[in-house]
């Protein structure tokens, strides 16, 4: 019996041994100061640049590591300084692409940290994007359901001042990844240089587009009705609440808008997308057009789910799904569990586009190049065709 328990217990620390994942920094830049203390953001906890169970541990011979738990077995990620303003870059002080980590249990991965974006060279690495089209509607535009108060921008269309026409809506989540690679994390969307390009083009009469800002700090609580045990969440209703009551009618106070369901939409990515969805299907009379990226359903995933079972669509609704094959393993799945639930609650299937895009990334580059066409679709305009995707309608 004794022996038993001792091979019982080796083959259980051999377990753990194995399921270790180590990420180890060996080298850093040598202006980073003595006392800095790094972090891993990445998808495994929504991108936070500061979380504190994700803090790297500093060695005697200057190096860094994190073990991280045997779970995460395929995740993108980041090394900061505990912020998206101290992020590491390359050589040349450039933005790099997400780091991956993909089903390598028990394996140590080494890096090198090349730059600080704040101490390479201590230029601005970044520049405002904006077109002419954009303004910030408020820097601090009241949240009274939250009691808090968020940056609101407001795209229009370029012959929204010669003309007396009145324009669909389309309301955005995380608008500081909208317009503006500035203000924008890991880059943006070029919403304005599309619809803009569009319009110009002759593909687009032209849209109205509203993005609020994130809460930093509470955009997971602010992105979910429900919540999750580890990360957050159950503000959601109070948030739509906001965009709802609050927002919407405001705009269409003040800008020339076409009010009705028809032509107004909402859209988001991950978290956002998962709102978006939320929204859509709470509020039928005020969106008809639901533009969902890459939706975080994980975050929630029984719950969005059972909503959705119970939900009865009596009104013409669209519902656009985007994602990556090379985001999480459950990504592309959920969606399109997702996409048969919608089904089952009443939206035809000529009403679903359903997109796994073979290339497709957890990346602000992956949703700007997916925006025109789903936006095209959405909004009936001359559509545009996707590429290396597995499409259904």
């Amino acid at each position: 019996m004794r022996i038993l328990l001792i091979i019982t217990c080796l083959l259980w620390c051999a377990s753990v041994t194995v399921a270790q994942t180590i990420l180890r920094v060996e080298r850093v830049p040598t202006n980073t100061p003595a006392d800095a203390v790094l972090y891993v953001a990445g998808s495994f906890n929504n991108w936070n640049p500061k979380n504190a169970p994700h803090a790297l541990t500093k060695n005697s011979d200057g190096s860094y590591q994190l073990v991280l738990p045997p779970s995460l077995d395929n995740f993108e990620y980041k090394f900061t300084r505990g912020s998206w303003e101290t992020v590491e870059t390359d050589a040349a002080n450039k933005a790099i692409d997400n780091r991956r980590y993909s089903a390598a249990t028990g394996k140590t991965v080494t890096h090198e940290i090349k730059n600080w974006q704040d101490l390479a060279g201590g230029a601005p690495v970044k520049q405002h994007t904006l077109t002419p089209n954009v303004t910030v509607l408020a820097d601090s535009f009241a949240i009274p359901q939250l009691n808090r108060k968020r940056r609101v921008w407001v795209y229009l269309p370029n012959d929204y001042a010669t003309s007396r026409r009145r324009y669909p809506v389309l309301y955005l989540h995380d608008g500081q990844n909208v317009f503006d690679e500035f203000t924008g994390f890991s880059g943006e969307w070029g919403v304005d240089e599309t619809l803009r390009q569009l319009q110009l083009a002759g593909q687009d009469t032209g849209c109205i587009v509203v993005a609020v800002d994130h809460g930093g700090d509470t955009r997971l609580d602010e992105l979910s009705p429900w919540r999750n045990a580890k990360y957050g969440g159950g503000q959601g209703d109070a948030y739509l609440n906001f965009m709802v009551q609050t927002l919407k009618p405001y705009i269409d106070a003040k800008y020339r808008t076409l009010k009705n369901r028809q032509h107004t939409g909402i859209a988001g990515s991950s978290m956002g997308g998962l709102i978006s969805l939320y929204a859509g299907l709470k509020y039928p009379r005020v969106f008809s057009k639901i533009g969902v990226f890459s939706p975080a359903l994980w975050f929630a995933q029984d719950s969005i789910l059972a909503y959705v079972s119970r939900a009865k669509v009596r009104q013409p609704m669209q519902f656009y799904l985007v994602a990556g094959e090379q985001e999480s393993e459950t990504m592309v799945p959920l969606m399109a569990a997702m996409r048969d639930s919608l089904r089952k609650a009443g939206v035809k299937p000529t009403a679903i586009s359903y997109r796994a895009v073979a290339d497709g990334k957890h990346a602000e580059w992956f949703w700007r190049r997916e925006f025109p066409a789903a936006y095209q679709w959405l909004y009936k305009t001359k559509a545009l065709g996707g590429k290396n995707s597995r499409a259904s309608q």
